[in-house]
């Protein structure tokens, strides 16, 4: 691969990486469209724990499967930041990975004998 190749794809695993692991700790911490729609009927108190109503969120339960980065974050890490972080860009690491290995797999390939394209830096 060429240099502007390398360094279109540097730049774009940098860009992901600041996205991951910085700007993913300010997110919302309100309810998105889906829980928001969930938790309709209910009533909560100052602490975020359902007290009373009627609605779909009182059948919630606990994680089936936990995993270490359930609840966008890493198991066993205090910090809630450094551990949203850090699963923000293991995430873009693992994606990039079996993304780039999909591509790698299935990249076309000069068939055995024929002669070599003439390549220009």
């Amino acid at each position: 691969m060429n240099r502007r190749l390398w360094g279109f794809l540097g730049a774009g695993l940098l860009v992901a990486f600041l996205l991951a692991g910085v700007v993913s700790s300010f997110a919302s911490s309100h309810p998105d469209g889906l829980d928001s729609s969930l938790r309709e009927g209910c009533t909560f108190d100052a602490d975020d724990t359902l007290v009373g109503g009627s609605c779909p969120a009182q059948q919630e339960r606990d994680h089936e499967i936990g995993g270490p980065l359930a609840d966008y974050g890493i198991a066993g890490l205090g910090d809630g930041l450094l551990s949203t972080g850090l699963s923000g860009i293991l995430g873009v690491v693992l994606t990039f990975a079996v993304g780039g290995g999909g591509f790698w797999l299935l990249r076309r390939r000069q068939p055995a004998g024929s002669p070599d394209t003439a390549v220009e830096d």
